[in-house]
């Protein structure tokens, strides 16, 4: 059995398989692209991208989150997508040589304690909030104050992920930290 949330975001849910999905190896983020072709490295993507109106896939530890457009209902989607996630549900998720959510990042190299003070309140403080809300939330750099994230999977299109960055991310690190003077998204 499939269990299903709902997330902030209206075009996102949560499926939570009763497995582990990724574990504690990343993150992975897929977006149809324009010529509709997912990464092979994961054939559930690929059998979800099949479903009209699916246009992202994201693979957390123990879930994954599906994303549709605005041209389709999720009582049109939703049976195919948990049948899809059931009929996998053996297999892995994903084949090995599958790569992490790219983690490029621009850093100022006089910052380290600040830089490491960032990463270790965003993985025991927010990394998991957003992650219950079907989504991740990615380091992506630190320079002059100021703090450069990534949303993904629900949090990604989520009208509520601009007040979720300044209103409860910024606030906190800014809290903790006095050299935070801003967060953007990137």
């Amino acid at each position: 059995m499939i269990q299903q949330e709902p997330t902030p975001n209206p075009n996102a849910i949560k499926f939570m398989p009763l497995r582990e999905v990724r574990g504690d190896k990343g993150p992975l983020f897929y977006k149809r692209d324009a010529d509709n072709n997912p990464s092979a490295d994961a054939p559930i993507v690929e059998s979800l991208f099949r479903i009209k109106g699916v246009q992202d896939v994201f693979l957390g530890s123990d879930f994954i989150t599906v994303g549709k457009d605005d041209t389709i209902e999720w009582d049109q989607i939703r049976e195919p997508i948990v049948y899809l996630i059931e009929a996998n549900s053996t297999l892995p998720f994903v084949k090995e040589e599958a790569e992490l959510v790219n983690e490029t990042v621009d850093d100022d190299l006089d910052d380290d304690a600040v830089v490491n003070r960032i990463k270790e309140l965003l993985d025991e403080r927010v990394r998991p909030a957003v992650a219950m809300d079907g989504g991740d939330i990615l380091y992506r750099g630190y320079h002059e104050g100021i703090v450069k994230l990534e949303m993904y999977g629900a949090c990604s299109g989520c009208p509520s992920s601009s007040a979720t960055l300044k209103m409860g991310v910024e606030n906190m690190l800014k809290h903790y930290i006095p050299e935070v003077r801003k967060v953007e998204q990137v």
